[in-house]
């Protein structure tokens, strides 16, 4: 399959409208094993994820959601709930096995453990967001939900916490608002 930068990010979208097409698990399953590729500090890899797709969990979940993301949510073949392990440094002496103190670093130090969880847990976030437009996965990223009912609805008893979530399957064109704008290069890079 040939993927190219078009299906990742100039023609990709925030999808709000799904056509009833189902995704089968293998994909959501290949999805994952493309996305744990890529690359986080100290290899710490905090998501977790949770594949919503029954109609029990769909209840479970959709009164977490503000009602402007409800109805999206309930069409939506799958939504996924990013979530951040926060002892992800206990996974450490296996994930990042050249150094056998890294644990250490973070063992006690929230402050460092909930800036280290949010980034990376954002940055592989992304990795799955690209992941799933190159597997032909359409997406609806979102937020607008409430962090504390998702976490009770779907980790309660871990150590995870909900990023974020996001709808995935086969998008319906018809249900696209019109391309918003983007900054341009000199407005928001600058080269030192």
């Amino acid at each position: 399959m040939q993927i190219t930068t078009e299906q990742l990010f100039d023609h990709a979208r925030t999808h709000n409208a799904w056509q009833p097409k189902p995704v089968p698990d293998e994909l959501l399953v290949r999805l994952y094993d493309l996305m744990k590729w890529g690359p986080t500090s100290a290899n710490c890899s905090p998501t977790r994820i949770v594949f919503v797709r029954s109609p029990e969990a769909k209840a479970r979940l959709l009164p977490c959601l503000m009602e402007g993301n409800r109805a999206k949510t309930a069409a939506a073949p799958v939504t996924a709930i990013l979530g951040m392990d926060m002892a992800f440094y206990e996974q450490l002496p296996r994930l990042f096995p050249h150094n056998p103190d890294a644990r250490n670093w973070f063992a006690g130090n929230e402050a460092l453990i909930q800036a280290t969880a949010l980034r990376n847990g954002s940055l592989q976030g992304g990795y799955f967001i690209l992941a799933a437009r190159a597997l032909g996965l359409d997406c609806g990223p979102m937020s607008g939900f409430d962090a504390a009912a998702v976490d009770a609805a779907f980790w309660a008893g871990t150590t995870v916490r909900t990023n974020f979530i996001c709808n995935l399957g086969y998008g319906d064109p018809a249900g696209l608002f019109p391309r918003s704008p983007r900054l341009p290069f000199d407005e928001a890079c600058r080269l030192v």
